[in-house]
């Protein structure tokens, strides 16, 4: 079934002492255009995020917001500098001789020289990282896609409603067309009789114009053609496959087809029928901008 274009998902997990949450939102666009909103010392996963996006997504304005509280995850490592605690030690016990007293170093004591202790903050894996932030959006992506599908059943239901009405409309035509003939046929012999004064009319001119007229105003190929059109319309709203571009073409070809049914028929009965034709194809033209 067709999705919808716009759609909203959330996700959050806490992985590896981080709690990640990321949000995916989107509106119409003609083709797929990702933004990703994540703190900068996470920048390194946009592009793993971004090629998460569009394996999910083929078009529209996709907004990913990623927010990461790491205060868990941090983990200090304390570093000890041998060789600058030897020669404090060192310093210290030739002090100790100076003062002629016996000298007493303890670890406590060196722990409070500068630079002795270094505590740093221990490296990010940036492969899990990554890993993690990807396996959030995936979740938000499930839940963005739900909601995208409900939209487009409901999408899919409206224009299969659309179609059958325009399938109405042309059969419509299909049986008024013969019948404008049949009525140029009988106005012509009438005013043929009118101004000849006479019931003797040439026969063979009558139906000679009157197939002129007919072949004038034949439909059968723009109503064949519409019918084709319906038919994979109808077959495209059933399709998981993006069809939101086939769909705004062939609604273009149903556009054009009505408007020459339009032009060639010069009939009343005819004329009402092609406006509210060309009603029910400009309201799925607009439905249609919603589909991926």
């Amino acid at each position: 079934m067709i999705k919808s274009m716009t759609g909203y998902g959330r996700a959050r997990e806490m992985l590896h002492k981080r709690d990640i949450t990321v949000e995916v939102r989107s509106v119409n666009n003609r083709y797929l255009d990702c933004t990703v909103k994540m703190p900068r010392m996470y920048g390194f996963a946009e592009d793993a995020v971004k090629q998460h996006v569009q394996k999910a997504i083929s078009r529209g304005k996709v907004d990913v917001f990623i927010t990461v509280d790491a205060s868990a995850a941090d983990v200090a490592k304390v570093t000890v500098n041998r060789e600058l605690a030897a020669q404090y030690a060192a310093a210290l016990g030739e002090l100790a001789e100076v003062c002629g007293t016996e000298p007493h170093v303890t670890p406590e004591t060196l722990s409070r020289f500068p630079d002795v202790l270094t505590v740093t903050k221990a490296d990010e894996d940036l492969e899990t990282v990554s890993a993690d932030l990807c396996a959030v959006l995936d979740e938000a992506l499930q839940a963005y896609n739900a909601m995208r599908a409900v939209e487009g059943a409901k999408l899919a239901e409206d224009i299969g409603n659309r179609l059958t009405y325009i399938e109405n409309y042309t059969s419509q035509v299909e049986k008024r067309s013969p019948e404008t003939v049949a009525e140029y046929r009988a106005k012509l012999t009438a005013r043929m009789q009118e101004v000849l004064q006479s019931t003797t009319i040439d026969e063979q001119r009558i139906l000679t114009e009157a197939a002129i007229y007919a072949d004038k105003v034949a439909v059968d190929e723009e109503t064949v053609r519409l019918r084709s059109h319906v038919s994979q319309l109808r077959t495209m709203i059933a399709s998981d496959e993006p069809m939101g571009r086939k769909m705004d073409f062939l609604i273009q070809e149903v556009n054009r087809e009505s408007n020459t049914i339009g032009s060639k028929c010069n009939d009343v009965a005819i004329a009402q029928v092609v406006v509210g034709l060309k009603a029910e194809v400009e309201k799925m033209r607009e439905q249609v901008q919603n589909v991926e």
